[in-house]
């Protein structure tokens, strides 16, 4: 019997962070983006670094990218126009007003308690002495000291340093071994650091890029989900009776879909010398006219998640059932409009979804091996002469914060146990397309119908069909109706103009949907409602409008408690 050809694994981190910035001040009102810098994309850059032999993707959405340079370009001027990051480097806690005393307990204390506070003994004893004054006290600030404050605010930037940072950096093993009672010259230091951190970042990917080691891929530019902006009813593939906002379509959707497309291709450009060879599209969202649309711009690639795979199967097929996942799963497919072709990916849900949400929870050796054995058993059960391709594709900053050690030993482990395999082999996406150019290694499948949805549920009822989502994109379409007129009255300047459109992409982005609904958590549906209706508004104003009353209510009120607290959906239900 002739033995069994090799495994290829496409292993997919996507990097995205929505603007985070009030474009009328340029302050940001959340600080995750240069968190997770710090912290995510870091150790991420440094796992391959150290490890040569691996080989992955990584998706770069262009409005992180901006924000990277934005905080760049803050350290090099230093006008830090973060309020978080400006309290680092404070020199006077003695005279803070009331609210900047009450922001540093609301910050500094947002963060996964067991695997980033507890584990620091000199963190956690700045929590216990804020809880117990917390319940003996209406105002527990006012018994806490400028030095308090100092502490708590190293700490939390320590907790959020990445995990190769704390074994490599002197600075940051001399801050945690003194524990306590840091000095203005020590936030300072860490400050300085933080700044040389974010402003390696973009280099270091570049680096890896230019080594042939990663391939980098880009998401229209804001993170829109297309198939939504082109058509509101794509949602119906797979939600047939899902209510859908009852002022849509979103007007002039395809040129707005097209500016994000186009606008992401500059984007990757100017950042990496190239053109990304294929999107990871927003939320894995994708329909046979979006999909189209990517490959009208020279997009030769996209990836969605395995749900989409299913219903476009049934869709195509007309079949009543589907054969075993083993047998249609792990194969590029052909989307073609006649004109433009474009491959697409789909992600192994079940594997994706193992790194997301179940192996943090394992010791790191158990955990890679279940997902060696598994890898292991899809190649055992090809029959055929073809390489099977497995697609594993999730969030890269979210996931390891519920990890030891930032999941250290977890991606260590893995990317050697990968590397060293001898019949697995790590690719990239356009390593696929190549091979299978050259041989008849790996075959490409048409697809003839595709059937609307993303990654999660392969529909995209975490965006739309609900009264909460719905009541967003229909203050969106109203806001774009505004915007349409002003924009054909040529009252605006060309640089008024300018800030218009970017303040619209911004608005258009998927985050703000994603965090409506009452099974996210009430501190974060607050958080992304105000900043959604504070971009409306400040569309509004850009465009010389007034702001509608609408936009001081509340879109939606969170009350739940999901899991990773709501940054990652899984890609299939749970059943109870």
């Amino acid at each position: 019997m002739p033995s069994r050809p090799k495994l290829y694994l496409n292993l997919y981190w996507h990097m995205h962070q929505p603007d985070y910035r009030d474009i009328t001040s340029g302050e940001y009102v959340l600080p995750w983006t240069y968190l997770h810098a710090i912290k995510d994309y870091t150790d991420m850059a440094y796992h391959l670094e150290v490890n040569p032999a691996a080989r992955v993707t990584f998706n770069f959405v262009p409005v992180l990218l901006d924000q990277l340079e934005d905080y760049a370009e803050q350290f090099k001027t230093g006008q830090i126009r973060d309020p978080l990051l400006a309290l680092l480097a404070e020199k006077d806690f003695n005279n803070l007003s009331r609210e900047r005393c009450d922001f540093i307990i609301d910050s500094c204390f947002k963060s996964h308690h067991e695997k980033m506070l507890a584990p620091f003994a000199h963190y956690q004893r700045l929590y216990n002495i804020y809880k117990t004054l917390e319940s003996e006290s209406r105002a527990p600030f006012n018994y806490l000291s400028s030095q308090y404050k100092a502490d708590l605010l190293v700490w939390y930037h320590l907790a959020w340093t990445g995990e190769s940072v704390r074994r490599n950096n002197k600075l940051v093993q001399s801050l945690m071994e003194k524990g306590c009672q840091f000095t203005l010259d020590d936030r300072l230091q860490l400050f300085n650091l933080i700044g040389e951190l974010i402003t390696d970042l973009i280099p270091r990917y570049k680096k890896l890029q230019k080594k042939g080691q990663i391939e980098l891929s880009s998401t229209p530019h804001y993170h829109p989900i297309l198939p939504l902006l082109l058509d509101f009813r794509s949602a119906r593939d797979a939600m047939p009776y899902a209510p859908l906002p009852h002022n849509g379509p979103y007007p002039g959707g395809r040129y707005r879909a097209q500016r994000h497309v186009e606008q992401a291709q500059i984007s990757h450009r100017k950042r990496f010398g190239v053109d990304p060879e294929g999107m990871w599209p927003a939320e894995g969202g994708v329909s046979h006219a979006s999909l189209s649309l990517m490959a009208e711009h020279g997009v030769k690639w996209a990836a969605t998640g395995e749900g989409v795979l299913a219903n476009s199967l049934y869709k195509s097929i007309q079949a009543s059932e589907l054969p075993p996942r083993r047998d249609y799963l792990y194969r590029p497919y052909r989307v073609t409009d006649g004109v433009h072709d474009i491959v697409c990916f789909f992600r192994d849900d079940q594997l994706s979804d193992k790194i997301g949400f179940e192996y943090s929870k394992l010791h790191s050796n158990d955990a890679v091996r279940d997902f060696m054995s598994a890898l292991e058993h899809i190649r055992q059960e090809n029959t055929e002469a073809e390489s099977r391709v497995v697609s594993v594709i999730l969030d890269g900053e979210n996931a390891w914060e519920y990890y030891p050690y930032n999941g250290y030993y977890f991606l260590t482990e893995l990317y050697e146990a990968l590397a060293n395999h001898p019949h697995i082999k790590m690719t990239t996406f356009s390593d696929i397309l190549n091979i299978s150019h050259k041989t008849k290694s790996i075959g490409i499948v048409d697809l003839p119908q595709i059937a609307a949805g993303s990654w999660v549920y392969g529909s995209f009822s975490t965006w739309i069909g609900s009264p909460d989502k719905n009541r967003g994109w229909e203050l969106l379409c109203k806001a774009k109706n505004s915007y349409d007129a002003v924009m054909q009255s040529g009252k605006l300047t060309e640089e008024e103009r300018a800030e218009c459109e970017r303040q619209l992409a911004i608005c258009e982005g998927s985050d703000w949907f994603w965090w409506f609904g009452d099974y996210n958590s009430a501190m974060s549906v607050d958080s992304f409602d105000r900043l959604y209706r504070r971009n409306l508004s400040n569309l509004y104003y850009l465009l010389k409008l007034p702001v509608p009353d609408t936009l001081k209510k509340p879109i939606s009120v969170g009350a739940g408690d999901p899991a990773v607290g709501g940054t990652m959906r899984r890609g299939q239900e749970v059943t109870p």
